[in-house]
Order: structure tokens, then sequence, then C-alpha cells
């Protein structure tokens, strides 16, 4: 799998992290404000920014927009593998979500906006991994010298000429 290193457009896909994962974190915190007194996994008729909510759901948007967030500022490495995991969840989260939306197994009081919401923010946040690997110049110039090589052989005899 092809996973480019320090691409141009990485800057505009921290960003987009960044807002999603913020959204995230501000929809979890209100969430929980408009929630506080209900019981863990209640299924009423509580929204926040248009989405149904429960304390159950609200703490779980904290924690992931938090995480999110924290990948985010720290940067580098570390935000590929958070926002890859924070997106995987929120794509797994909007599947689940189909799988037991008209069920009694639905304890975070999810509808389809909020698995639409979850499928958005986990695509975001998941493209923001892939395209946010980042090395040193010596590396990403290699790193383009084997995409754009035609012959098998070039993989193994690879000298760059950049200055590390």
């Amino acid at each position: 799998m092809h996973l480019p290193i320090n691409h141009r457009m990485r800057p505009l896909w921290r960003l987009l992290a960044g807002s999603s994962a913020a959204y995230l974190l501000a929809f979890g915190l209100l969430s929980v404000i408009a929630t506080a007194g209900q019981p863990f996994f209640h299924d009423g008729d509580a929204r926040m920014l248009g989405l149904r909510t429960n304390p159950a759901l609200a703490w779980l948007c904290v924690a992931l927009g938090a995480v999110g967030l924290a990948g985010t500022v720290i940067g580098r490495t570390a935000a590929m593998a958070v926002h890859l995991g924070v997106g995987a969840v929120c794509l797994l989260g909007g599947l689940a979500t189909l799988a037991v939306l008209q069920t009694s197994v639905n304890k975070l009081n999810l509808d389809m906006a909020t698995c639409i919401a979850s499928f958005v923010t986990g695509t975001i946040l998941l493209a923001a991994g892939l395209y946010g690997r980042t090395g040193t110049p010596r590396e990403a110039v290699t790193e383009e010298v084997l995409r754009h090589s035609t012959r098998p052989g070039d993989k193994f005899a690879v000298e760059p000429h950049a200055n590390p």
C-alpha cells in the first residue's frame, strides 16, 4: 500500500482533521451539558447540533474528539496513527449504527443523521491519516522515485539526487 510522505496537501488534511475532531469534541461537550442528570443510556429526544444524543454518546464523542484533536496538535507520524484510528472507529461505528438503528440494542440513542455524521467525520479523519505521513526530504524523494518507476528492479537501486 502506498502512503505518501510529505504530501503537498498534508496541511489541508490536517486542518480538516482538526476541524472534524473539534466538531466531535464540541458536540460531545454540549451534549454532556444538555443531557446532565439523565440516565447514562437514556433513549429520550435530547438533541444537540441537530443530532440525537444521550450521556453515553456524549462522553464517547468527548473522548474521540479529544484524542483526534490531540493527534492534530501533536502532528507528525503520531497524528497519522491517531487519525487513522479515530477515523476507523467513526466509520465502524456508523456501520454498527446502521445494523442496530431500529432495535432495542440502540443504547446510544442513534438515528440516521447521527450515522451520516459519523460516516463524514470518519472519512475525513481516515483520509487525513492516510495523507499525514511525514519524513525527511530524502525519504520523500526516494518515495517519489519508487512511485513513478516503471521497472521492477528500480526499487532496489534507488539513489535519489537530493540534499538530506
